[in-house]
């Protein structure tokens, strides 16, 4: 089935607690949307920003994770993005004005995500000034429901 912005087109970053989620709890909606990479279903991105981040945590919190984690993404297919170019990052700045998130959304602009997938609510998730960007920003809950309402239309 080749349905626009459905299949491997779709790009999905995850921000880092997407990311820890997704490491933490095999049943949860952020595993799932590793299962979804792993099938190819989707694709499955992150940022340098992001996995330097990741990274830095696990260092600090759990080094014995890092075989784990680096296993889960091989296995989802989760890609690098580049580095953000300018506009990304003069827009992002606009709309998200916490500058640690702001550089997440400046790399899901310059991928040109189809969708941003985040747990941060005090910043990302929910922000008004979110409608703005050329993507949803949601939890793995709302990008699920989102994915599959999609399909639904598609078929």
């Amino acid at each position: 089935m080749n349905v626009p912005g459905v299949g491997t087109e779709l790009k999905v970053l995850l921000d880092t607690s997407a990311l820890f989620a997704a490491v933490w709890s095999d049943t949860g909606g952020a595993r799932q949307i590793l299962r979804l990479g792993e099938a190819r279903a989707i694709s499955l991105w992150v940022g340098p920003r992001v996995l330097e981040e990741a990274e830095a945590v696990l260092d600090r919190k759990s080094p014995g994770s890092k075989r784990y984690f680096a296993l889960l993404l091989d296995r989802s297919e989760v890609r690098l993005g580049g580095q953000s170019d300018a506009a990304s990052v003069d827009l992002a700045r606009s709309v998200i004005g916490y500058v640690p998130d702001a550089a997440v959304v400046a790399e899901a602009l310059t991928l040109k995500a189809d969708y941003l997938v985040s747990f941060d609510r005090e910043h990302l998730v929910g922000n008004p000034r979110a409608g703005e960007l050329p993507f949803p920003i949601g939890t793995a809950g709302d990008f699920l429901a989102w994915y599959r309402e999609r399909l639904a239309s598609s078929g």
